[in-house]
């Protein structure tokens, strides 16, 4: 087991979510950077699905209650073990009784620590992920937490992904995407500024979705929209006309349209910039 010392902004328990339950009204959840996870698991040799940690720009300090060995990916930090430097982005062996610390992040937001063996927290609806809008999973950890780790196997040995650079600060981030499905419901000008202009990421982003500022997307339809699905990486654009892109804790409807949808590797680049960093929408193609 490992013993939570602090907690950090935002540590949550993540893999890759339970994908199948929309239409119960479940979000798929999971790793908002699912390649940094993968890359953490396969470095302590852990199967992909296997569920690590997720920090929020502070980090989080941890206690192992037995010798553990753990790897941490994403967004660069400082990583001490008993207050001694230990690489990032590789496998680390943690004694028994040791503090492991994982720093603020140096570059993007989200750093994922795995364990050998993975966070054994129970699973529901297949996941061991925790869904920050509906509550499903884990809560957020907080001090005083013990973690369950299930038991490290030589039997795998899985191909570590790459790593994929961080957005540097003052880096816009490009990300593609297909108009539609409620497209039409804005005006031919709405639309051509959603491709030609940069949007900001607003501090008031998380989990559920990335909050943009920049020119308002003016509708041409102002009926009611009755309530239908949403997917991950929907382009939504509420009254104000300020776009959002949901993320892995997104509702599954929604009443506002969506003008756009994401392709989807390319919203780990959302989950891993900053407030105030610009985002520019480019066709996909």
């Amino acid at each position: 087991m490992i013993a939570v010392v602090k907690p950090g902004l935002l540590t949550t328990v993540q893999d890759l979510g339970r994908a199948g339950y929309a239409h119960l009204g479940v979000a798929r959840s999971g790793a908002l950077d699912a390649p940094a996870l993968a890359r953490a698991n396969a470095l302590v040799g852990n199967p992909p699905t296997d569920a690590g940690l997720e920090t929020t720009l502070t980090g989080v300090t941890l206690r192992a209650e037995a010798a553990v060995t753990v790897a941490v990916c994403g967004a660069p930090a400082r990583i001490l073990v008993d207050g001694v430097p230990v690489p990032f982005d590789a496998a680390v062996s943690v004694d028994e009784g040791s503090v492991l610390e994982v720093g603020p992040a140096i570059s993007g937001v989200r750093s994922y620590l795995a364990v050998a063996g993975g966070i054994r927290v129970a699973s529901v609806l297949g996941s061991r992920s925790t869904d920050t809008l509906s509550g499903l999973g884990p809560p957020p950890l907080r001090a005083g937490f013990v973690l369950p780790v299930g038991t490290a196997t030589s039997t795998v040995d899985p191909v570590v992904p790459d790593a994929r650079p961080m957005p540097d600060e003052g880096q816009e981030v490009t990300v593609r995407v297909r108009l539609g499905p409620r497209h039409d419901w804005f005006s031919a000008s709405a639309r051509d500024a959603l491709l030609a202009l940069p949007y900001v990421l607003s501090v008031k982003s998380n989990r559920v979705g990335a909050r943009l500022t920049g020119p308002p997307l003016t509708r041409a339809v102002h009926d009611e929209l009755p309530s239908e699905g949403i997917v991950l990486g929907a382009v939504q654009v509420p009254a104000d006309g300020q776009p959002l892109i949901f993320l892995a804790d997104h509702p599954t409807t929604g009443g506002y349209p969506v003008i756009a949808v994401v392709e989807g590797q390319d919203l780990p680049l959302l989950a891993q910039a900053r407030p105030g960093t610009a985002i520019r929408f480019v066709p996909w193609t």
